[in-house]
């Protein structure tokens, strides 16, 4: 080989060693922009997530914000924001206050001896019925089936004032009520799935759509601070409780709600009489 062609032998490789540390650097360079690219997406992607998580614990739940939404009073109510709820014939001349939690067992059995006769009393034009709701136990025991439950029969006293008294009923029969315990009633489902053992409301989507969407979650937060307004007026903490003419109506003991049909007749028979 002469010394020229060596020469350029030479150059040759030279030359092609320079390039292929140009193709060996731009295969870095690209390399390292690419994982720049990668952290920085990662990143972000976890400065947004964590974001979005505390945003998410910061979010008021629903029953939070109920407090200070739009005021929505069921039809059939009467008074300031929709608290009196009175049921009755208009020639009745007094009115009985029935004070009631819908978790309440106590509530339950009452409804299950004393119901069918206080709703005859009524019917009769004896007295009118006022019914206040209560949701005290969902503090007491956590959860939020009594607010969720109050909201529903707010829901059912739009549709008809029948269909409230069904519905509570239905409540608080032995089939349809949880132990005290469980927080059953907070599970909408449920409450459509009682709702359906009564007439005017099986299959109402008008009620369903009230009771998924917290139509009536405002009110009834507003109608359980009337039950503590009232407790501390009339000198009454539990359920049920029965006030008339501003008097607490017990049985023979004087100390609880009469819890018979029996006693319940003559409690009344007393009141009505004072």
């Amino acid at each position: 080989m002469s010394q020229r062609n060596s020469q350029a032998a030479k150059t040759a490789a030279r030359e092609r060693l320079r390039q292929e540390r140009e193709r060996e650097a731009k295969r870095a360079k690209t390399k390292r922009q690419v994982v720049v690219a990668v952290s920085v997406v990662a990143g972000l992607a976890i400065a947004g997530g964590v974001a979005y998580g505390i945003a998410q614990a910061n979010k008021p739940s629903a029953w939070e914000a109920a407090e200070t939404a739009k005021l929505v009073a069921p039809a059939n109510t009467e008074g300031k924001n929709g608290l009196n709820v009175v049921i009755g014939k208009a020639e009745a001349k007094k009115t009985l206050a029935v004070y009631e939690d819908p978790r309440c067992p106590v509530c339950a059995a009452f409804e299950q001896t004393v119901g069918e006769t206080l709703r005859k009393g009524m019917d009769d034009g004896k007295y009118k019925v006022q019914f206040v709701g209560a949701t005290f136990l969902d503090g007491n025991l956590t959860g939020e089936g009594s607010k969720n439950a109050l909201s529903a029969l707010g829901a059912a006293l739009d549709v008809s004032p029948e269909a409230f008294l069904d519905y509570k009923a239905a409540l608080y029969s032995a089939k349809f009520h949880p132990e005290e315990s469980t927080d059953k009633f907070a599970d909408d489902d449920y409450l459509i799935k009682v709702a359906n053992s009564v007439d005017a409301l099986k299959g109402n989507k008008d009620f369903e759509k009230d009771v998924t969407g917290g139509t009536f979650d405002r009110w009834a937060l507003d109608m359980s601070k009337k039950f503590d307004s009232d407790g501390e007026k009339y000198g009454f903490k539990g359920t049920p409780s029965l006030v008339m003419d501003g008097k607490i109506v017990t049985d023979a003991n004087g100390q609880n709600a009469p819890m018979t049909a029996e006693d319940f007749t003559t409690a009344m028979d007393k009141a009505l009489k004072g």
